[in-house]
């Protein structure tokens, strides 16, 4: 028998939510075939398992507070000192953490974007705006009029979240230079950018040194396909600033299974590279196939698709009854009850998907409607 639904103001913001999801169906939890998360189809790495269960064992003591080893591997894997990396509970606690420590009067993200930066910054007491992107959803340099001295500090997701669209190093230097010039820090969160081939192109760790307000978000959620364990990290040459945010939270944020996988993840040698060209098909794939049934489709290069169904304001709704749950995306600043996101998933996963998208327009349409392909070019 399934406990009784939970009813009251709680409401989760983000997709995921398999539990719920299950309640509101007679699909269990690993019954359904859940889109609405971004993380690696092909599940996580056997070495990461093996790591998590010695971390189990050596569970019986405390984790080790400063992350010792897992920063000295990351300061082999990202060319930064050890000293310049702060670990913590996933990408999420980091924000808050940010927010908490710098306790910002006025900050400036981008619509849509990744909802915890707002959330974060509002409880922090912070005086949120909103720069709204542009029909095509691309940061472009109209954002630099926005960067304005009363700023405090800015959040950029590179790829975007939802999107998936990336902002060219050139502009993100721009930008840099005009908050540096204004005292201003920014968080540039590259939690996706390990799902594009170029990432060394768009990546803005070796600007560190020139930009002390810089800090860099990244994360081991999506690419290593475990979300669960929690874990993440920020990387900035300021280790005043740094300190500053480890304080801002509990000195046991990272458990010992989560710092023993990700010293684990840092070992996988050609992990990417396989999640690279597996993703990048099926993405493609997806894409056409979303398009030719008439969606309207933002050319993302991460794990996920940004898809906007014309006319169909209930597709979550519908394929949740069909054991589906993808992201809805109006909750995010600048999209429609039209707006939806879909992770890249398997092929079989994916062909069940188009599928049952393909049955529920159909029907929508009526049998002697042809529907009209749309796609949003990059500029």
């Amino acid at each position: 028998m399934k406990p009784a639904q939970q009813t009251g103001s709680q409401q989760p913001i983000h997709g995921g939510d398999r539990y719920g999801a299950s309640l509101e169906t007679h699909f269990s939890q690993e019954e359904l075939l859940d889109f609405s998360a971004n993380i690696n189809p092909l599940g996580m790495p056997e070495s990461i398992k093996e790591a998590i269960l010695t971390g189990l064992t050596a569970s019986l003591h405390y984790p080790d507070p400063l992350c010792r080893r897992l920063r000295a591997e990351l300061a082999e894997k990202e060319g930064v000192e050890a000293e310049s990396i702060l670990c913590g509970n996933g990408g999420a606690d980091l924000i808050y953490r940010l927010a908490y420590a710098l306790r910002p009067k006025q900050a400036l993200v981008t619509a849509p974007a990744f909802a915890e930066y707002e959330e974060a910054l509002q409880q922090a007491g912070a005086q949120v705006r909103r720069y709204r992107l542009p029909a095509s959803m691309e940061l472009d340099r109209a954002y630099l009029q926005a960067v304005t001295e009363d700023l405090d500090l800015l959040f950029i997701c590179n790829p975007n979240n939802p999107t998936g669209l990336l902002t060219g190093r050139p502009l993100l230097l721009e930008i840099l230079e005009k908050a540096k010039a204004l005292e201003i820090c920014v968080c540039i969160d590259e939690c996706f950018l390990d799902f594009v081939r170029e990432k060394e192109a768009y990546t803005l760790t070796r600007m560190l040194a020139d930009y002390p307000g810089l800090l860099i978000l990244k994360s081991f959620t999506k690419l290593y396909a475990m979300p669960g364990l929690r874990l993440g990290y920020l990387l900035s040459k300021n280790q005043e600033l740094l300190e500053r945010i480890r304080q801002a939270g509990q000195p046991w944020s990272v458990s010992e299974p989560a710092q023993q996988a990700g010293i684990a993840a840092l070992g996988e040698r050609d992990f990417r590279q396989r999640t690279l060209a597996f993703v990048e098909k099926e993405r493609e794939r997806l894409q056409t196939a979303l398009i030719k049934l008439g969606c309207t489709v933002w050319p993302g290069k991460a794990n996920y698709l940004c898809f906007r169904v014309p006319g169909e304001p209930e597709l979550y709704e519908k394929l949740l009854e069909m054991g589906i749950l993808i992201r809805r995306c109006q909750n995010y600043h600048g999209l429609t009850k039209e707006d939806y996101r879909a992770a890249v998933r398997t092929p079989e996963e994916n062909s069940r998907f188009l599928q049952a998208v393909d049955e529920i327009l159909t029907a929508g349409r009526g049998p002697h409607t042809k529907p009209q392909s749309s796609q949003r070019s990059r500029k």
